[in-house]
């Protein structure tokens, strides 16, 4: 994304802080992706006319997620709670909206990836 491509402003209207998080949810606590504070979120393909069919925080979400960031970063600069930002994030992934980016936790049982790992630091010069 070049500099002329940024992302407009997103910045929440003021109605976020006088609904409580579990209407913004749906009492939700949860998502099926796993996402921890420091998971990277990306926009494969932007598409405004899906945005214009978003709530507000998930807009604004999907906006600022055009440029890769973490899930931490979205929560503080939008002011959202984590547990808020997690359960909408999820929702845009299960839609395709938002691509979740793996973390290393994701690859913690698979011994081929830790094998290819090791075999590549053991092939660095000393």
């Amino acid at each position: 994304m070049s500099p002329s491509d940024n992302p407009p402003d997103t910045t929440l209207p003021r109605r976020h802080r006088r609904i409580r998080a579990y209407a913004l949810t749906g009492g939700r606590t949860g998502t099926r992706h796993q996402l921890l504070v420091e998971t990277l979120i990306s926009v494969p393909q932007y598409d405004p006319a899906l945005s214009d069919t978003l709530m507000p925080e998930s807009r604004s979400l999907y906006e600022r997620a055009r440029v890769r960031c973490s899930v931490a970063e979205l929560s503080v600069g939008l002011d959202l709670p984590l547990g808020v930002v997690r359960v909408l994030l999820g929702d845009l992934a299960s839609q395709g909206a938002v691509f979740v980016h793996p973390t290393a936790h994701a690859y913690h049982h698979d011994t081929n990836v830790l094998e290819r790992i090791l075999d590549g630091l053991k092939r660095l010069p000393a």
